[in-house]
């Protein structure tokens, strides 16, 4: 049995949403509260501890997303909005999943069937399947070092191997620690604007500016605002070559 918030300005909204949870599926999930405002949620948050957060992205003169900061990061998080502009390829376990209004019984099913279905240590919507696969102009919603925050795909500079976790270099100079494994990222960053230079780093092609011989038949990978070139193998540089044309 899960407990669950749900969190929509909305009276009405609120209402049919919880009767599509209880009547649907009162032996999986239990409401212990709802609220209309970000503050209200979060009280909520501190005094039920709830498994599940149903969010509305677009509450009355707020975000649904400054909710988040707020919650324990063992929170679950479904979006529920009437505005699919807005949808996000999450991919931490804070972003099960998106619901458009107005909620389809059957959605709202898979979505409480992934609710109950393991996942690997930190890891969200992980289905890494062919279907997930990312688009250059998608946004994230993950976790960076301590904060969630939102992530152009576009943005991301490079990607290197860090155990289970990985680093990323961003636009901007930027970096940022992820607790996403590389191999994650490589089965989710599209194919054709991402690749590998090194069993430990993948690099996004529209920042390489230029490659240099190195020693050992190794070249230096140079990216628009990184202040150090990258390492690539001998493995990885034909391929990186003729993706460059």
């Amino acid at each position: 049995m899960y407990t669950a918030i749900v969190v929509d300005d909305e009276r009405l909204a609120r209402r049919e949403l919880k009767q599509l949870l209880e009547e649907g599926h009162g032996d999986q999930i239990r409401i212990v509260g709802e609220a209309a405002t970000v503050q209200e949620a979060a009280s909520l948050a501190r005094l039920h501890d709830p498994d599940v957060v149903f969010l509305d992205v677009h509450l009355a003169g707020e975000s649904g997303f400054d909710l988040l900061p707020l919650l324990d990061r063992t929170v679950t998080v479904v979006f529920v909005t009437a505005f699919d502009r807005y949808a996000i390829r999450a991919f931490e376990v804070n972003a099960l999943d998106y619901l458009l209004k107005p909620v389809a019984p059957q959605r709202l099913a898979t979505t409480l069937a992934r609710l109950s279905r393991p996942a690997p240590a930190e890891s969200a919507t992980a289905e890494s399947t062919t279907s997930d696969a990312l688009t250059y102009e998608d946004r994230l919603f993950l976790r960076l070092d301590d904060r969630m925050v939102f992530l152009r795909v576009r943005d991301i500079v490079a990607v290197l191997a860090a155990g289970d976790n990985s680093v990323l270099h961003l636009a901007g100079g930027k970096q940022a620690r992820a607790r996403k494994s590389l191999r994650e990222w490589a089965d989710r960053l599209p194919e054709r604007d991402f690749v590998r230079i090194h069993r430990s780093t993948m690099v996004n092609l529209e920042f390489v500016e230029r490659l240099e011989e190195w020693s050992h038949f190794t070249y230096r990978v140079y990216l628009r605002g990184l202040a150090e070139p990258l390492q690539m193998s001998r493995r990885w540089a034909s391929r990186v070559r003729s993706r460059l044309g």
